[in-house]
Order: C-alpha cells, then structure tokens, then sequence
C-alpha cells in the first residue's frame, strides 16, 4: 500500500509518499508560496531535488502540482494517482471532538471545523489541503492523524484549568497538549529499548524544537504535558514565551497601548529565544552568540535548560517514579550542551549522562551503565506514524 502524508500550512503544503510495505520514503517534497505564485520541491528516493516554479493559486491546485511530480515519468516514482491508497493527513489540533485518528467523512470535516475557534492558525489551512486532496482524488480515503489524540488520556484533574466550570464546559478550555504523535512515536521506542511491557514504564519525552514540550507518559499513556490549550504554553521556545503570569498580558496591553490581535502576535513571535537573547530565535544561533560572550543569549539558554530540569523532576513525581528521560527534535536531537546541562545536577533521581556517547553524533543511549535512569536520543518520524495509522485505518475498509 502506498500512503501519501499531508501536512498543509497557510501558503505551504508538505508531503511524503510511503511504500508501506517497507516503511519507506518513496518521494517527499513541498509545496510553498500557495495562493501567492508557486513553488515546488519534489526529491525522490536517491535523486537530487528538483525546484520547479509552478503556479499554485489554492492548495488543490498545489495538491494537482504534487500528484503530477509523483507520476511524471522523469521525476516521479509511481505510473497514476489510483496507486495511492490512501492520504493521511496531520492535524495539530482536534478539540474534545477528534480523539483519535479517524477516517474523512462530513461529520469529521464538520467536528474540525469547529477547531477553528481555538486554533485557527492550524485548523484554517489542515482544510484548505483536506478539501484540495478531496478536489482532486475524489475517490481516495482521506484520514485525519490527530496532534492531540495522544494525550487524551490526561486524568481530569491534569487537563482542567481552575478557571469556572461553566467556562470549560461553554468554551472547551483545558489542556490539550501537542506534538503528541512525536511523544507517541519515540516513546514507544523508548519502550522496546527499555525492554518492558508499555505498563510497566514511567517515561518523560522531551520534544525541543522551535517548538518545545514535554510529555510524561506512564504506562504508555499521557497524564500530564507542558503545552496547554494551545501550544503557547510551557517551556521557552524560539519566539513563544511559554509559560508565563496571566497578568502580564493586560499589563502590557495597558501600558504598552496594544491591542487582543497584536499581544498574540507579541506572545508567538517576539518572545521566547528571540525576545530574551535579542539574537534570534534559532537556538543555533543564539549559541553562536553564547560564543561570543553574549550574556543575554546565555541567559534564554539557561531558561530552557533550567525548565527541562524542572519539568523532568515534577514529572518523575507525578508518576512516582522515572525510568528513562527521552530527547528528540531538532533541538533535542542535535545540540548535546541542552541535553546534558538540563539534566546534570539530578542526583537524587539517579540521572547520570555519559559526556562521550552524549557528544557522539549517532549515539542512542547517552546515560552511563550506572545511571538509574536511562536517557535516550531517538529521531522523531511523525510522519511514518501518520502513515501507519492511516494504512490501519483503510485496510479494515
């Protein structure tokens, strides 16, 4: 079966063609500048990247443009577009309506649509590319891999803000949590190298990108996760602030004279790395200015160092216990500095990092022999998730 993964943003569409009977990556590629004029960059399996500018008024025409890339003769991999049995679709956000992933019908597209209210910047644009692979493969079962699906099963008193009971119930405020089919991905991993039944396991994930969260998975299930109602909470991040006192909101709004629209945007896109080190909101580049004597781009590394080490311990009570921490990410995956400094200092859980094997580029486990906890380093593939719950679900069609 081959399985097409989208994954549709405001002027962009990423895409990656499965073969999955081998879980491999047959082509991949994106779509950008949607609705502005159009570009596309469409690599198959051992072949360089082809870069075409083609005009992409909407996401279904940018949906037409992938379609044609698969099956041209020079630059595809596969002869007609009835080969793909199906597309799996990744949403950021389902509500308390979307707790699993689920196959495409009105209903579904009626229960997402109800999304847009509390994650309008994802929901927008996952319908755009939903009803553009509708438009032109009519005849291919579309499914929706849903973001927050996993941690679902948060007990009540992890997921609900103390704010009144009739809010929650009239506006759907509480904790949802992100990047969930990532925790869901390499926690599992972290189960087979654990060598345990998933019930037997106290896990804590850690998803350190531009975006940031951490997960503790008990069981193999969720019951507590650092994003909340959106992903603006929790841990620093690139140009988000995290976790920060509510009141800070209306203060600035009053004395810095801005408006609803404009302290969202402050709070997304000025904040976090970018607003603390005054560098960037890349951590690469901040650690460049670490380099170079930069006291406030110490400063916003040491924030996120600092929140891990807490997040790691809350959670370890949490759960009554530890068994190992889990890196991954672009952040988690490759900076070895953040790894080690949030996790040094953590005597009393037993926490002990091997610096050699944490330096060394393709090391997996990068706790020493003795460390009562184990700490591993595993490379996310959402997309492989997306796909293997999408050939689930159309198989049993």
């Amino acid at each position: 079966m081959f399985v097409l993964v989208v994954n549709a943003g405001s002027s962009s569409l990423k895409y990656q063609l499965f073969d999955m009977d081998t879980k491999e990556v047959m082509a991949k590629g994106l779509c950008e500048r949607i609705g502005i004029d159009g570009k596309l960059k469409h690599q198959t399996s051992g072949n360089p990247m082809i870069i075409k500018d083609i005009p992409m008024p909407t996401h279904a025409q940018a949906v037409s443009a992938l379609v044609e890339s698969l099956t041209d003769k020079e630059i595809g991999c596969i002869s007609d577009m009835s080969e793909i049995s199906a597309v799996g679709h990744r949403v950021v956000h389902g509500g308390p309506w979307l707790t699993k992933s689920v196959l495409v019908n009105e209903s579904v597209i009626a229960d997402l649509e109800k999304c847009c209210d509390i994650a309008p910047l994802h929901t927008v644009p996952h319908l755009l590319g939903i009803r553009g692979c509708i438009q032109i493969m009519p005849k291919t079962p579309q499914v929706l891999v849903i973001d927050t699906a996993f941690h679902q099963t948060m007990p009540e008193y992890a997921y609900m803000y103390p704010i009144p009971y009739e809010i929650y119930e009239k506006h759907k405020i509480r904790r949802y949590g992100f990047h969930g089919t990532s925790h869901r991905y390499v926690s599992e991993k972290a189960t087979e190298l654990l060598g345990k039944a998933p019930e037997d396991t106290k896990i804590v994930t850690c998803h350190l990108g531009n975006g940031s969260s951490v997960a503790a998975i008990n069981g193999g299930k969720v019951v507590d996760t650092s994003m909340g109602f959106t992903p603006l909470e929790g841990l620093i991040m690139g140009s988000r602030c995290g976790a920060v006192d509510p009141a800070i909101i209306p203060f600035l709004m009053e004395k810095e004279g801005i408006s609803v629209s404009e302290i969202i945007v402050w709070l997304n896109r000025k904040c976090g790395f970018l607003g603390v080190s005054e560098v960037s909101s890349d951590l690469r580049e901040v650690m460049d200015a670490i380099d170079k004597g930069n006291k406030k781009a110490k400063l916003a590394y040491d924030i996120l160092c600092y929140q891990i080490k807490k997040y790691v311990g809350a959670y370890a009570a949490a759960m009554n216990g530890l068994d190992c921490v889990v890196f991954t990410a672009g952040i988690g995956e490759n900076n070895h500095f953040i790894r080690y400094d949030s996790l040094s200092n953590m005597d009393y859980l037993g926490i002990k990092i091997d610096k050699d094997k944490n330096e060394h580029k393709n090391a997996c486990e990068i706790s020493t022999d003795n460390s009562a906890v184990k700490v591993f380093v595993i490379p996310t593939n959402e997309e492989l998730v997306i796909a293997t719950d999408t050939e689930e679900i159309v198989s049993k069609l």
